[in-house]
């Protein structure tokens, strides 16, 4: 296998260009992966445009999560031929990812797909899907039952909000998802949400107490967003941060962890242990199956991904984008 290959790489501060490698060029990494599909999250956008620091070692392949199979291997426990997932552990980051027919890869970060889903499959849920069942494996953790009131979703039309709505509703929460896009409304009720609400409710300073709503929160937005929610959130609730597509920022009050037991808890996805890992892809699959992620899944093809990054960023897409990195 020394035939050249495409791949998106960024070379210096910048836009992703395509190059093609070969597998000298790769990392000197235990397991080679052929790669047939990724997908496209928010920080890979930034990634591929430059329009934020992600890839802080140059030069880097982009792609934070990918799906393949092993084609060879040191290490056995990932014989040649087992199919595997990878998300997060600094991929398009510090390490080369999955925007590439191969890549050479750590045992250490492989996970294996839920029993009968299909590569493709896996990458419909990718790295927003997981994330999104960290949320909500946090809210049952912290003992949020169905009947305790409604869960809000920020951010509900981007990846990690679609699959965060549609599982809590599968689950029995009455979902409330917000978003600034008024005509995806209907998208979000056939997601499962009982309610929608416009980003503008909450993209706002709120009070350092506000009516109590929300028994538990799924935000990807940060910055006012996400202090409105918590403001908002009842006594004893939890509040759980995985993104900030608003902002950084968090121009917050103590109040609602002082005074109502509010827990803000932060869902990283990247480094998370291989064991939470397994549980969250394990646990996702027991509540669907890979036909249901189909209503919110499009896909594209490598060479589409530099365009289709700035309408993520630019709020044009909805949902889960598939990348067919090898047919």
């Amino acid at each position: 296998m020394t035939h050249p290959f495409p791949a998106l790489v960024v070379r210096s501060p910048g836009p992703a260009r395509p190059e093609v490698l070969t597998l000298t060029d790769l990392p000197a990494l235990p397991v080679l992966v052929e790669v047939a599909c990724s997908t496209l999250n928010y920080k890979d956008a930034l990634a591929l445009t430059g329009r934020g620091p992600i890839c802080r070692r140059l030069p880097m392949v982009c792609g934070i999560d990918l799906a393949g199979v092993v084609r060879e291997s040191a290490d056995a426990r990932w014989p040649v031929g087992t199919p595997v997932l990878v998300n997060g552990f600094g991929l398009s980051e510090t390490e080369w990812g999955g925007y590439s027919h191969f890549q050479r890869l750590r045992a250490e970060w492989l996970v294996r797909p839920p029993v009968d889903w299909s590569l493709a499959d896996t990458m419909a849920l990718g790295t927003a899907g997981y994330t999104a069942m960290l949320c909500v494996q946090a809210i049952r953790d912290h003992g949020v039952t169905v009947d305790a009131g409604p869960i809000l979703v920020t951010g509900a039309t981007g990846g990690v909000g679609s699959v965060a709505v549609m599982l809590l509703a599968r689950l029995g929460y009455r979902v409330v998802a917000s978003s600034g896009r008024p005509s995806l409304q209907d998208y979000l009720r056939g997601l499962g949400a009982a309610e929608t609400l416009e980003r503008a409710a909450l993209d706002r300073l709120p009070r350092p107490l506000e009516r109590e709503q929300w028994a538990a929160v799924v935000d990807c937005v940060g910055g006012p967003t996400l202090a409105t929610a918590c403001a908002q959130t009842c006594y004893g609730g939890i509040v759980t941060a995985c993104g900030l597509a608003g902002s950084a920022e968090l121009p917050a009050s103590v109040m609602p962890f002082i005074l109502r037991g509010v827990t803000l808890k932060g869902i990283d996805s990247v480094m998370a242990p291989l064991a939470v890992r397994q549980r969250a892809w394990d646990e996702v699959a027991s509540v669907l199956a890979p036909g249901d992620l189909a209503g919110v899944t499009s896909s594209a093809r490598l060479e589409d991904l530099p365009a289709l990054a700035h309408d993520l960023l630019d709020g044009r897409l909805k949902g889960r984008l598939v990348v067919t990195v090898r047919e």
